[in-house]
């Protein structure tokens, strides 16, 4: 009886194999061709569905058997294809916009739901469209700016660079552009980022359930993928604001085939300022600029390739010989290959380079010049499988060289040089992974995988061994070994797992878990409250150990509404952190080849509550979130060995975002941000000697104050041009006006507050009075006005 069930078995395992085919292909934009990223793949009448990946392909394999598939995706129109699934079949689809009819196809407008039927967590996607609507800095939209409008990030002020994820600091967030990592992410000191708005696809910021595909950062992702340019036809679009210009120009090369995109941006405040001081004389600049390009090819129907850069640069000089600039240059090469119509496979090279300049003295007899820079060299191929529709099988790996030069340096006094330089330091890291998306029934879906990274530090060098001294004071060396060109000095190996759970309880609910363990070799030396463009990338080394993070977070994921456009997400998450850098005090961490002795290692432990509600239709949109959190860390010789907050810690997040249109020609929106104030050390005590205050900080404790919270409200009103000429015909060029006020009640936050004494000298026998001085980066309200257009 078992012989002959297992030989039914067996006959219709067999024949469902053989009864399978495949529909794959891209989901594009009809009006300029653009592959639409995470786009919704539905077999009608069934659970079963798809998401295109980061190229906009998808594939699914059914049985035989006729079928109505829905292409979904947010912001265009649903479309529906009936199929007749008798062999393996090749679909692109492009998804119309409302103003655009397809006569061939059914349309439906049903709404999205992947906030809860997707398996990603702590996961926040932006829309260039939204990016757009936020009101920003001076009425520029900024990729930055409106990711810290989620819950979980935060940034500790005005004229910080970077941001903070889940108490992660600004050095654990991989930001990538086109798979190349940027290593300083912001212009003009943080009050912008680097990336033209204009030239940006989709944005993804993972907080949690990290995939194993991404490594070499412990606290989170910024993905960010730049258009490939209108396949269709020409086009350009940019603006003219109070700060900078823009201006982007896309076109085919070859009509649905091959097309390029260029974008370019310039400040100028320098120019400006020249008109009416003299400030900027004498070979003074202050600017940045970037330009940022990218082009593709449909080889054929398997094959495409895409060739992308960025280059982009900030001058901030005194005069002709003083000053200092920091810039990025990457540069990005890919291959997408379909090898069958269940496997598609991509791989990238890329290159990035960061550097900084400071030069200071008057002239060549005084003189000092630094410069410092990263260097990446990456190849990464990746493949997936398609297997069926409840499992999606990927694998890769990843080989990246790395190339630090920590200061080149030469300081003239005199006349008389004297090379302070550190010598380079190089570094190989690999890395290989395997993932599986799977679903098990209509209720649960798993996302799982492991990362195997390896990393060696190599020569040729100099390896220093310290000497254990009282925790919180300067190691000595006490000895020291030399390494050849290309010979390991030291290596580390590092198994990473991931897991994501989701459980689907109805149609309107889900419940998520993820855990992820992540390593980084590289760290960040900055003892600043907030990252600058001087700071320090250094490897992991004998003295150093890799930074381990670990994560795990639970939330629950409803739908609301009439229309069920109104989504609500509750998330906890608590992380613990490795081998964690901190400083002793006085530590000297520039042009100090022995750095490694000032420095301080323990663990860190950070956890939170994030709520978030956003609403996606109508004439009113928005969203509100809230964080609690907390942020700490441990260190044997700072606080006595207890747990403090670190710099960026922030209890309570409130990021409020509304949008409203009054008409077709008039919208409105506004965003109020409200922060915890981040953690400061002050001194607790001091001692008189004559007429000078000495403060002391008894305990020695690390971080024992909080400057005052943080608030801010911003708005701006967009005014667009007439869209339609008056017999009825849709204008083919497109213009609009914003009109933006930052900072709107004019509120004075305070970056950072210090003390000093009185200027008067007291009487004999009195004692010396101090006060509190309070830095404001931006104290004012501060409206702005800009011209945008598109053709």
């Amino acid at each position: 009886m078992n012989k002959l069930l297992l030989a039914k078995l067996l006959v219709c395992l067999t024949f469902y194999s053989q009864a399978q085919n495949t529909i794959s292909g891209y989901v594009k934009d009809a009006s300029n061709g653009e592959t639409l990223i995470g786009a919704t793949v539905l077999i009608k009448g069934t659970s079963q569905g798809v998401i295109t990946n980061a190229y906009g392909f998808y594939s699914i394999t059914l049985p035989e058997e006729t079928y109505e598939i829905e292409y979904r995706y947010i912001g265009f129109l649903s479309v529906v294809h009936k199929v007749e699934l008798t062999e393996n079949k090749r679909i692109d689809v492009e998804l119309p916009s409302e103003s655009q009819q397809l006569e061939e196809i059914v349309i439906s407008a049903e709404p999205e739901d992947v906030n809860v039927s997707g398996i990603q967590m702590s996961t926040n996607k932006l829309d260039i469209e939204t990016i757009t609507k936020i009101p920003s800095f001076l009425g520029e939209a900024d990729v930055l700016r409106s990711i810290q409008m989620v819950p979980g990030v935060a940034t500790v002020g005005e004229g910080a660079s970077g941001f903070n994820v889940r108490g992660g600091s600004v050095g654990q967030n991989m930001v990538l552009l086109d798979e190349a990592p940027v290593y300083n992410s912001s212009h003009m000191l943080g009050f912008f980022s680097v990336f033209n708005p204009d030239a940006v696809k989709d944005v993804n910021l993972i907080k949690g359930g990290i995939p194993a595909r991404y490594g070499g950062r412990i606290s989170s992702v910024l993905d960010i993928r730049m258009k490939e340019g209108n396949s269709k036809e020409f086009a350009a679009q940019g603006g003219v604001g109070t700060i900078f210009s823009r201006v982007a120009v896309e076109a085919p090369i070859v009509k649905d085939k091959a097309s390029f995109i260029i974008a370019a941006r310039r400040s100028y405040i320098d120019v400006f300022a020249k008109l009416f001081t003299d400030a900027l004389s004498d070979g003074a600049a202050l600017n940045f600029y970037d330009l940022t390009m990218k082009t593709n090819w449909n080889i054929n129907k398997k094959n495409r390739v895409f060739l992308s850069g960025y280059f982009g640069r900030d001058n901030f000089k005194f005069d002709a010989n003083q000053g200092f600039n920091w810039g990025n240059k990457t540069a990005t090469l890919r291959w997408n290959h379909i090898f069958t119509d269940r496997i598609f496979a991509n791989f990238t090279a890329f290159f990035s380079d960061y550097d900084y300049v400071l030069a200071f003295g008057e002239d060549e007899m005084d003189q000092f010049d630094w410069n410092s820079r990263i260097r990446n060299y990456d190849f990464k191929p990746e493949f997936t499988y398609f297997i069926n529709p409840n499992n999606e099988f990927s694998f890769g790996g990843e080989l990246l060289f790395l190339e630090f030069e920590p200061a080149n340096a030469i300081g003239v006094s005199n006349g008389e040089a004297r090379d302070i330089s550190l010598p380079s330091k190089n570094a190989l890291e690999s890395a290989i992974y395997v993932s599986n998306d799977q679903k098990i029934g209509n209720d649960i879906q798993l996302q799982y995988g492991i990362r195997y990274s390896h990393f060696s530090l190599l020569g040729s060098g100099t390896a220093y061994m310290y000497g254990d001294t009282i925790p919180g004071i300067r190691k000595p060396v006490i000895g020291q070994v030399e390494y050849d060109s290309r010979e390991t000095i030291k290596s580390y190996d590092n198994f990473e797992p991931r897991i994501s759970v989701k459980y689907q309880l109805n149609k309107y609910n889900s419940f998520k878990a993820s855990y992820n363990k992540t390593s980084q070799y590289l760290h960040l030396i900055s003892n600043t409250t907030a990252s600058n463009p001087l700071d320090v990338w250094t490897p992991s080394s004998n003295n150093i150990k890799p930074q381990i993070g670990h994560q795990v977070a639970l939330g629950w994921f409803r739908n609301f509404g009439p229309d069920n456009n109104v989504e609500f997400s509750a998330e906890v998450y608590y992380r613990k952190t490795e081998n964690q850098i901190d400083y002793i005090d006085g530590a000297d961490l520039l042009i100090n080849e022995l750095i490694e002795g000032d420095l301080l290692i323990g663990e860190g432990r950070a956890y939170g509550l994030e709520l978030y509600a956003k609403k996606n239709t109508g004439r009113f949109t928005g969203w509100v979130s809230y964080t609690l959190a907390k942020t700490e860390l441990k260190t044997d010789g700072i606080n006595n060995g207890n747990w403090y907050p670190t710099r960026y810690d922030q209890r309570h997040n409130v990021k409020l975002a509304a949008f409203y249109d009054v008409n077709d020609r008039w919208s409105f929106s506004t965003n109020f941000t409200f922060l915890t104030g981040t953690p400061t050390t002050f001194p607790t005590s001091r001692y008189q000697v004559g007429d000078y205050v000495v403060p002391y900080n008894y305990g020695d404790g690390r971080n024992n104050f909080r400057i005052p919270v943080y608030h801010r409200l911003d708005f701006s009103a967009t005014l667009q041009g007439k869209r339609f000429k008056r017999n009825g015909e849709r204008r083919k060029n497109e213009s609009y006006w914003v009109f933006s006020v930052y900072n709107l009640y004019g509120r004075k936050n305070p970056f950072s507050i210090y003390f000093t004494q009185e200027d008067t000298r007291p009487a004999p026998g009195d004692l010396v009075n101090t006060q509190a001085r309070q830095v404001s980066i931006i104290g004012n309200m501060i409206p702005a006005v800009s011209y945008n257009f598109k053709f």
